[in-house]
Order: C-alpha cells, then structure tokens, then sequence
C-alpha cells in the first residue's frame, strides 16, 4: 500500500481546529502563556497531535498568526473590493474602521499579541509586513498610493484607539477624515482615483 499515514491524515481538520484554538488562547491568555497543553485542551485533541502538525511552539504560534493575517485580510478585501465608486470605497473605509466586523475586540487582542510577537520572531514580522502591503493592495484597488497607506494606518490605528478608549468612535468625525485624505491625494490632474 503506497503513502504514509501523514499524507492520510484520520482528521482532516484537526490541523485547523489547532490553529483556532491556538488564537483563541492567545486571545485569552497572550502569547506569554500560551502552551501546547492549554493549545490541545482548547482544540480537544491529544497533545502529540501539535508535534505531528507543527515544528514546536514558536513554528505553531507563527501559523496561528498568518491564519489571523489571512482571515482579516480577506475580511478587508472583500469590504473594499464591493465599492463601485469613490464614495462607496471611502465608505468602505469607513466601515472598517468603525464598522463591527473589522477589528474586534478579539481581534484586536489578537493584533496586539501578534506585533509584541513580530518583535521576537522573524515569522511573525514576515507576516505583519505581508499583511500591510495586501491591505495597501486592497486600498489601492480605488485609491492612489499615498492615499492608501495612509488610509491604511487609519484603519490599523484608529481601532487600536477605540479598544483603549473603550468607546465607539464618531463614524462623522472618521468619515470626514477619510475624505479629506483621499482629496489631499488627488493626482496630478486634480481628479481622485476611481
């Protein structure tokens, strides 16, 4: 009989419901006390599968991180990507930033742990600067690229805002904010980008 029991794996989401689990530790403990234990608790599985899957600790939490990237990057994606005009992509924008969606508070958890994280492992700030330029890409589907970055360090820091604040934030005083960036960002020809 050809193959190997790792290429037929008994479980075919086990390796998924790790990764999840690892994130929803995290969210509730952060990285500093996060184990393979409390991992394999959380996910119900046996604590050997995380060896079988993942090459250590630092190997598991780096994956749980790029899952987190990809899953808001398609969130944002998606969010963008729908605008049909200007208007509905500053809206978009918008909506990230203050929508209910985007960066929640788990998420946002999450983004903290990931960046102190980025900070001590080359994986994890391979990630952080991966998801930055696919946001900028995304932006950049309506917006020039001064636009986009700077719309892009809105919608990361302005959430980072609220969750300390603990307060919604004044979706008037956002939108304002955004249309006033994207005019600064006209092109030469004096029309935004569209």
């Amino acid at each position: 009989m050809s193959g190997t029991r790792r290429e037929v794996p008994n479980d075919p989401g086990r390796r998924e419901r790790i990764l999840d689990a690892a994130l929803d530790v995290i969210a509730e403990s952060g990285v500093h006390r996060t184990t393979h234990r409390r991992i394999a608790t959380r996910a119900g599985v046996p604590l050997g599968s995380l060896t079988y899957y993942f090459d250590g600790i630092d190997d598991l939490l780096a994956q749980a991180f790029a899952r987190l990237s990809d899953t808001m990057s398609r969130f944002y994606r998606r969010t963008v990507q729908g605008a049909r005009t200007l208007a509905e992509a500053e809206a978009a924008v918008v909506e990230l930033i203050c929508g209910p969606g985007y960066a929640t508070k788990r998420d946002m958890t999450l983004i903290f742990e990931m960046y102190a994280y980025a900070n001590h492992n080359a994986a994890v700030a391979a990630t952080t600067r991966a998801w930055a330029h696919r946001s900028r890409e995304s932006l950049a589907l309506h917006f020039t690229p001064g636009a986009s970055r700077a719309l892009d360090a809105l919608i990361e820091g302005w959430p980072m805002h609220r969750a300390f604040d603990d307060a919604p934030l004044d979706r008037e005083l956002v939108a304002a904010t955004v249309h006033a960036i994207v005019a600064a960002a006209q092109d030469e020809s004096g029309e935004p980008r569209s």
